[in-house]
């Protein structure tokens, strides 16, 4: 499942034959209600600025392997699951 705000560029036909073909749903917010998202919006800011823009992989699998390890180190460090 994908979350996403209401923008045109997710309701496009593009976007919903994207969706199709790696069998995933797409799933949008209410008009005006911005805020169900913030969390996950917030974990993948944090995400992006601590761990990816600081480093350069030399293979999908190294990326893989360190985002799944930061996942790992943030629901120890808050005492919970994160999803």
């Amino acid at each position: 499942m994908i979350h996403s705000d209401q923008g045109s560029q997710f309701s496009s036909g593009d976007w919903q034959s994207f969706l199709k073909a790696n069998n995933l749903i797409g799933r949008m917010s209410r008009r005006g209600n911005c805020n169900n998202n913030a969390g996950a919006e917030s974990f993948f800011q944090l995400l992006k600025r601590e761990r990816i823009r600081r480093k350069i992989y030399s293979t999908r699998q190294d990326a893989r392997a360190d985002v799944f390890d930061y996942i790992e180190m943030r629901s120890c460090v808050i005492g919970k699951t994160i999803f």
